[in-house]
């Protein structure tokens, strides 16, 4: 997946190998840049790697709850009402530029996210298994944007960052067609019960004492931090186990090392933080790492 998908997103290997540890850990991901870096080509990329069900909501300031979720509607045939899935109800679904939609409309999508379950007249139905939310967002952009509170941030295993390419890479995606026009040529390398399989697989990876001892020492650190104002949830270093395994797992091993931890620290707990104004959340996260003990 990871080679099929660096054809088209050039330079970012890194990157999307997160983003594939995200899938396999059972979560959901956030991609936060600058427009025209390739958030929205990596996620089609992702999506076309894999023979799953697809489907794309464009945020916008109108969208409702129901546009993502589905309604009810009156079938004259039988007389009674008929629930219509939204395009929710698919594998990958792709939420483009999320905090343009008002926050009725995202705790929709995020509901839909921590249940894996959508509620319409009082029934529930289940999603689709596998289930992976991919969302963009651009940071920088403020008028006619609703900014994702804390609470919902933290609905996110991972966020990634792409940021500019290199210059080499820039000159070649330049003079080359467009990536977008690339994804289309991107083989399917995985089926839905593939994915399954592997994420079964992924929570067998055997997390020792001392990776736990770890990592509660790392979360508890955010917790009194002077520079941070709100710490890692618990939920948040559950989160990191999971893609600790998920990251050992993809590298075909069945147990976790300190490295996998430290390399899915910060795109994990990055986005998490409540930091003091002019600190920088990744470097907040960075300057605790260095500072509690690594087990040999």
């Amino acid at each position: 997946m990871v080679e099929e998908i660096a054809k088209v997103v050039r330079g970012k290997e890194e990157e999307i190998r997160r983003a594939v540890v995200c899938l396999l850990a059972g979560g959901h991901l956030l991609i936060e840049d600058i427009p025209g870096v390739g958030k929205t080509t990596l996620a089609l990329a992702l999506s076309r790697s894999m023979s799953l069900s697809f489907s794309r909501i464009q945020f916008t300031s109108d969208l409702l709850p129901s546009d993502i979720t589905g309604s009810s509607v009156f079938d004259q045939s039988k007389r009674e009402f008929v629930f219509k899935p939204g395009p929710i109800f698919n594998n990958i679904v792709l939420a483009d530029e999320i905090n343009r939609a008002t926050p009725k409309t995202q705790s929709a999508l995020l509901e839909a996210m921590a249940e894996r379950q959508v509620t319409v007249d009082g029934k529930t139905y289940p999603l689709p298994e596998p289930f992976f939310v991919i969302a963009t967002q651009n940071p920088l952009e403020h008028y006619g944007t609703y900014p994702l509170p804390e609470s919902q941030m933290d609905r996110f295993m991972v966020k990634l960052s792409l940021g500019y390419p290199d210059r080499e890479t820039e000159k070649e995606i330049v003079m080359g067609t467009n990536p977008l026009e690339r994804v289309n040529l991107i083989r399917e390398v995985a089926n839905a019960q593939e994915i399954l399989n592997a994420t079964q697989e992924v929570k067998k990876v055997y997390v020792s004492s001392e990776i736990a001892e770890m990592v509660v020492d790392l979360v508890s650190q955010t917790r009194s931090d002077p520079n941070i104002i709100l710490g890692i949830s618990t939920r948040g270093a559950i989160h990191l186990v999971q893609c600790a395994r998920a990251l050992a797992y993809s590298k075909e091993r069945d147990f976790v090392v300190p490295e996998d931890v430290l390399e899915m620290a910060v795109p994990v707990l990055s986005h998490r933080i409540i930091v003091r104004e002019g600190v920088d959340k990744e470097e907040a996260i960075k300057s605790i790492l260095q500072r509690i003990e690594v087990p040999r």
